[in-house]
């Protein structure tokens, strides 16, 4: 069923100037209204889920054999980056969509606090080498927006640093689509609410406690300021080449079922299929075909 009120990219893309206070992170936009309501909204839209990952599955299938097929232009590559707030479920999102994909044809990539290697080189260096190869999905749980988001916050670099890094990013980002890579930038957007009660329930079960980190109450408490940071990073960097899509993610179904429709949507717009074989296909079939008669007639020989 398609989304009502249109393709999903154009409901959830956001352009400059973003407020963040005026998307309500538990809004579903473009989930059917009308014939799907109430509690069989979840079940449904987890139906969905599943269907559309059959295709992503498909999609992803074509993107590999083209890439392996080769062409005169760059093969396609497509890269989701996934950024939120702690708690905003990037790693339950991942699970849920690419959960239908090959995993051979996957590169999943989570970035935590630089390396001392790392910290030597330039703050793209680590995400050029973590790139999906030609004809791969790639990935990423946090990425190089952290470097204007935590490192802005946390002060950890001077304000004239970070700032700079957004027309880098912006000129990196306009490099990678002239190299085939379709970026689908999403932003998994929690509600201060539901990041405590989230946070709540990592303390409360204990086979949760491993994902608890009390830094998280630390940047909890900065609450304002990385909203303030996140609205500055989408606007400076959401462009047409690589737009930002800011996600509702208080509700875990319609989060999985948003994200797994952008990245079909995306896969729609790369005019994908199987590439057309570059031998003779009758040929080959006749050739087997006479290679299991002279197998078959050798096994005859040797049974007697």
């Amino acid at each position: 069923m398609a989304p009502d009120g249109g393709p999903v990219r154009t409901l959830l893309r956001v352009t400059a100037p973003v407020d963040l206070g005026r998307i309500d992170p538990r809004s579903t936009p473009g989930l059917p209204g009308t014939e799907v309501t109430g509690e069989h909204r979840k079940a449904w839209a987890r139906a969905q889920v599943e269907l559309v990952g059959g295709e992503l599955g498909q999609q992803q299938e074509m993107l590999f054999a083209m890439a392996k097929a080769g062409s005169d232009r760059p093969a396609h590559r497509v890269l989701l980056v996934l950024q939120a707030m702690d708690c905003g479920g990037k790693d339950g999102t991942i699970k849920r969509v690419a959960g239908a994909m090959n995993p051979l044809g996957l590169h999943i990539r989570s970035f935590g606090p630089p390396t001392p290697q790392e910290l030597r080189h330039d703050f793209l260096w680590r995400i050029r080498r973590a790139l999906p190869p030609p004809g791969y999905v790639g990935m990423f749980n946090r990425s190089h927006y952290e470097d204007v988001l935590i490192a802005r916050v946390g002060s950890l670099v001077p304000e004239s640093t970070w700032r700079a890094r957004y027309d880098e990013i912006n000129s990196f980002e306009q490099e990678l689509v002239e190299d085939g890579v379709t970026l689908v930038k999403v932003m998994l957007h929690i509600s201060y609410a539901e990041q405590g009660e989230r946070l709540l329930e990592r303390l409360t079960d204990p086979r949760k406690h491993w994902k608890y980190n009390p830094s998280d109450v630390d940047s909890r408490a900065r609450w304002d300021d990385y909203q303030a940071a996140y609205a500055e990073a989408l606007s400076r960097c959401g462009t047409d080449a690589a737009p930002w899509f800011v996600v509702p993610a208080d509700r875990k179904w319609y989060r999985d079922w948003a994200v797994a429709h952008l990245l079909r949507e995306t896969f729609d717009t790369l005019d994908l299929g199987y590439p057309p074989a570059d031998f003779d296909v009758a040929r080959e079939r006749e050739r087997l075909r006479a290679g299991g008669a002279v197998a078959h007639g050798t096994a005859e020989m040797n049974s007697r």
